[in-house]
């Protein structure tokens, strides 16, 4: 069943789980789409696990442009959500709406994902009120390391957890359909997860979230330069990847592949009237 927004609200009305993974081409989308999962999350964090960067503030619209659109291609039922990247949305209501309607009508987008609670409330109404589908992201916004000092747990005192408390609401109340948490303790997302009626899905946030995200290089052991207290390992692909790299390696070095189950022959009859 082709998921959408509506159907994120219904499992959240009926006690489903939601399960988000991110995609940033063609063939995993696909394969990520065949095996159910509900969204698929074109994240600014293919700066970092895609184009090496050290952190998300370098990723550009034209980079999520291309990664979305290749990701839409692979998708028939996953709900295909596209984060906009920074500076494509802060700087006015106007390049938000502008940037979030490339991110669908260029992208292939069926909603966008913007960081942020009540400084951003103009722009995601705004977005909203054009059209599009927003899902908003509170608790760690990677987008805002430098002035969090780093990728740190939020919501850890009163003050700040009230903060996530309203911004949630104020999301809900502006339009958004969904609320990413991120890196918050368990049972403040959980609160806000029974506070607000639109689905929260949680990264690092505990199960009391309505759904889960996680990076899909994270839950496959692709990607080790970070690990996060919060992921899983599903899998170990990377160390299955390098095993066999290093196999191609030595049976080309070795003159082993390719055999000649790999190879095309022709007539030899032609071949000596090449010489």
């Amino acid at each position: 069943m082709k998921n959408t927004t509506v159907t994120f609200q219904e499992a959240k009305n009926n006690n489903q789980k939601i399960a988000m993974l991110t995609a940033y081409d063609y063939s995993t989308a696909k394969l990520i789409d065949e095996a159910g999962v509900n969204a698929i999350l074109v994240g600014d964090s293919l700066g970092m696990v895609i184009l090496g960067y050290n952190d998300t503030i370098s990723v550009t619209m034209e980079d999520m442009l291309h990664h979305s659109r290749a990701v839409s291609r692979g998708c028939e039922n996953a709900l295909v959500i596209t984060d906009m990247p920074f500076m494509s949305y802060q700087t006015s209501v106007y390049d938000a709406v502008v940037n979030a309607g490339r991110l669908m009508k260029e992208g292939r987008a069926g909603a966008v994902k913007l960081e942020g609670g009540r400084e951003v409330l103009p722009q995601v109404e705004a977005i909203v009120k054009a059209s599009i589908p927003v899902m908003g992201h509170l608790g760690l916004t990677p987008q805002s390391i430098n002035a969090f000092g780093g990728f740190k747990v939020q919501g850890k005192n009163e003050k700040a957890a009230k903060k996530l408390i309203e911004d949630a609401i104020l999301l809900e109340q502006a339009g958004a359909f969904a609320v990413v948490l991120e890196c918050i303790p368990e049972s403040l997302a959980k609160l806000i997860t029974q506070r607000i009626s639109i689905p929260t899905i949680g990264i690092g946030a505990g199960a009391g979230c309505d759904g889960q995200v996680l990076v899909y290089q994270d839950m496959l052991g692709m990607y080790s330069d970070i690990t996060p207290k919060f992921v899983k390992k599903f899998g170990n692909v990377g160390e299955e990847m390098k095993k066999a790299f290093a196999e191609y390696r030595k049976e080309v070095s070795t003159s082993v592949f390719p055999a000649m189950e790999h190879s095309f022959t022709m007539d030899d009859s032609i071949l000596n009237k090449l010489y």
